[in-house]
């Protein structure tokens, strides 16, 4: 399939919605073009956030193609670019207050997901599933 258009500015929920439903049909790296748009385009307090979604969209991208060495160092970069995000900080967005992270992202659960693939990629260093494997980015 053909790369994602470059420099697409989308609003953040349309972001979340595209990339997570790119994750969900095995194109991890589809949505790491998407979340690295929101990364460039965003405003500077919330671009180690984008940043870091984006890293780990390219760590699921390293793991299904058995580069174990190379998703685990992007996956635990993802893990802690995000982290400071949690409980809506330092961002700030109003609209995130009780939801884990800014637009409803799930901070803590990504932040597991990503321990958890990078433990399983430096076991085994085969290959995953990028499909079966793919994050959920908010929170249901």
């Amino acid at each position: 399939m053909d790369r994602q258009p470059e420099g697409v500015v989308r609003p953040p929920g349309e972001t979340l919605t595209e990339a997570q439903r790119l994750l969900d049909v095995g194109m991890p790296f589809h949505a790491h073009e998407v979340l690295e748009d929101a990364w460039k385009s965003g405003p500077d307090e919330e671009r180690g956030l984008w940043r870091g979604l984006a890293q780990l969209a390219v760590g699921l991208t390293h793991a299904a193609r058995g580069n174990a060495a190379g998703s685990a160092a992007l996956l635990a970069r993802g893990a802690e670019s995000i982290a400071p995000y949690a409980g809506g900080g330092p961002c700030g967005a109003g609209e995130a207050q009780g939801t884990g992270g800014p637009y409803g992202i799930d901070v803590a659960g990504l932040t597991r997901w990503a321990a958890a693939l990078e433990d399983d990629v430096r076991g085994d260093g085969g290959p995953v599933s990028p499909a079966a494997r793919a994050p959920r980015l908010r929170m249901r």
